[in-house]
């Protein structure tokens, strides 16, 4: 079981890329200018380029935009998540699910916007291991 997952998120695996938010390319530089998606005036905040192999993350104007489809699977994720937890583990009503659902939802979408963000660009670039650093 190690070794397997030493080689899912090992550098290199799109997976890496989506789950640090590094360079799609290079997986050497953070695309984004401040590592915590917590910080909501930064959250979505991005550098231009990388600084290691000088990829452009802005593809062409709007190129993010196509990030709201992934935000809504992403989104429904982590909404089932909150369900089944709320639901069958702690075995609550209605209602209670209901709002673990919302404050799932609420606590959560600086990283659901990143994330999606992350497999968007993912799903364009693919890792170049001739740019990494050695």
């Amino acid at each position: 079981m190690q070794k397997y997952t030493n080689i899912m998120f090992k550098k290199g695996t799109k997976l890496y890329s989506i789950l640090t938010g590094t360079c799609p390319k290079c997986h050497e530089e953070s695309m984004y200018t401040n590592k915590n998606p917590y910080n909501l005036s930064e959250a979505l905040s991005m550098h231009e380029k990388c600084s290691n192999c000088g990829t452009k993350y802005k593809i062409e104007p709007s190129f993010f935009y196509g990030s709201m489809y992934v935000s809504y699977g992403v989104g429904i994720g982590f909404a089932v998540a909150a369900f089944i937890i709320s639901h069958f583990v702690f075995e609550a009503g209605i209602n209670i699910v209901f709002a673990s659902i919302i404050g799932t939802l609420v606590v959560f979408m600086p990283l659901i916007l990143r994330l999606s963000r992350n497999i968007w660009i993912n799903l364009f670039m693919h890792y170049d291991k001739t740019l990494a650093k050695k």
